[in-house]
């Protein structure tokens, strides 16, 4: 159990570098080279960059120290050493990738701004899904949460539609804010399918006469749990077990190479599913919503 869990964690640190890697590429060889501001910690240590020529991944990595701090004095220290990882590797990144690339690899701007939107999305996916963060401005948007009822969404994007418009003076251009829009667009719309890619869950309905020694297969082989469903069919009146089995997409393939070995005549049904709690998959989170006090009700009425 132990080995299993090392090897766990050092995949999990593994892909999050890949991420950092990814995400530092898509800022220094696209959007940062072709004068784009985006949103987000990255995008102020951009604007840094354009005014004072301070390096990207110092400036990133002193103001994300400070806002650790500053959150751990408010919030707690709730901040895993993964956090810490990804904020420390990420400014490394950041300052070697930006010496690497000093001309934007491509030389035009809505490529760039496309193309580094994706890399920084993808690599911010992979990010996420692994337990890391990169920091910066979610930061924050917890240290506001805590005293203003605002929505941690709310924030954010007010804080990067701020980010982004604060780049017309350094530039004059209305183009570079639109471009700046359009980066955090993409960024936001590929970290939703890397995440939900890697989340997204399947039910299997399978029909089968040697449903006992699927289900083996299905447990022992497949490491999946699954349900015996008594059920009778409506033509022959035939009593069959149907075996439900609920699986992460991406491990659909191995479900279907057991069921072939085993019995290549079963019927199956494959369905997507919105979302699986419990244990296993994901937890069920409820926000309770903030009760009033009885002197905001007074100050009210």
């Amino acid at each position: 159990m132990k080995r299993d869990y090392l090897w766990r964690e050092i995949k999990s640190y593994l892909i999050i570098t890949a991420g950092l890697a990814l995400g530092a590429i898509g800022w220094t060889g696209f959007i940062i080279p072709s004068e784009i501001v985006g949103g987000g910690l990255t995008g102020i240590s951009s604007i840094l960059f354009f005014l004072f020529d301070i390096d990207v991944g110092m400036s990133s990595l002193l103001i994300n120290i400070g806002l650790l701090l500053l959150a751990m004095k408010t919030i707690g220290a709730s901040f895993g050493i993964k956090s810490v990882y990804s904020v420390v590797v990420f400014a490394g990144f950041l300052s070697f990738f930006s010496n690497v690339f000093t001309e934007p690899l491509v030389s035009e701007r809505m490529m760039a701004a496309v193309s580094g939107g994706i890399m920084s999305g993808i690599g911010g996916g992979l990010i996420f899904s692994n337990g890391g963060s990169a920091g910066g401005t979610d930061i924050i948007a917890r240290i506001i949460n805590k005293y203003h009822n605002i929505s941690m969404g709310r924030l954010l994007l007010a804080m990067d539609a701020i980010i982004i418009v604060s780049a017309y003076p350094i530039f004059g251009s209305i183009e570079t804010m639109v471009y700046g829009f359009m980066t955090m667009a993409v960024i936001a719309y590929t970290i939703d399918l890397v995440i939900s890619g890697n989340t997204q869950t399947v039910q299997f309905f399978i029909f089968s006469r040697k449903h006992k020694e699927l289900a083996e297969q299905i447990i022992y082989t497949g490491k999946k749990g699954l349900t015996i469903i008594p059920a009778v069919g409506g033509y022959t009146g035939e009593e069959i077990k149907v075996l439900m089995v609920y699986a992460r997409k991406k491990e659909s393939s191995i479900l279907f190479r057991i069921i072939k070995s085993v019995d290549p005549e079963a019927f199956i049904t494959m369905g997507n599913v919105m979302g699986i709690f419990g244990e296993g998959y994901d937890r069920l989170k409820i926000r309770e919503k903030r009760k009033k006090p009885i002197s905001e009700i007074e100050a009210e009425l």
